[in-house]
């Protein structure tokens, strides 16, 4: 079973940033807290894409750009660690960021517009593709682990 913590808890290193590879040799769940967690949530729309459920941007009160980006219902939340309420996932965030967090609906309708307008690396820009990996790693976590109904 996957520990739930927040995201900032995985927060790559600077030569993880700056070393392509290193970053992709990270564990799926670090991968996908902290550097990848936009493509996590974009294949996770993708492969149940009539469940109801949207991209959230989480971001510190008053910041221009997120620091996690989840896939919701408004009520639940899939990231990294899997299943959680987005109230649970804010407040994770808020306490391990120690300051408020917001969250705002992502309103870009592609994963690269949405890479575009926020700085975030697109698949191509990876080590490897990112896409496959994130198929699997979403296979971990059955739909069943929401109180949303997946079909």
């Amino acid at each position: 079973m996957i520990r739930h913590v927040a995201a900032g808890f995985f927060r790559r290193t600077d030569a993880e940033r700056r070393d392509q590879e290193l970053a992709w040799n990270r564990s799926d769940q670090a991968f996908f807290a902290a550097g990848a967690c936009h493509i996590l949530a974009w294949t996770f729309l993708e492969t149940y894409p009539d469940a109801g459920f949207h991209l959230v941007d989480l971001r510190k009160v008053g910041e221009k750009d997120a620091f996690h980006v989840v896939a919701s219902n408004g009520t639940d939340a899939f990231d990294h660690a899997g299943w959680t309420s987005l109230d649970e996932l804010v407040r994770m965030s808020e306490e391990f960021e120690g300051v408020p967090i917001e969250t705002l609906p992502v309103t870009e309708d592609s994963l690269h517009s949405y890479c575009q307008s926020h700085w975030c690396r697109p698949p191509e820009g990876y080590w490897s593709d990112p896409i496959p990996r994130a198929q699997a790693y979403l296979k971990q976590f059955p739909a069943a682990g929401s109180t949303a109904v997946l079909r």
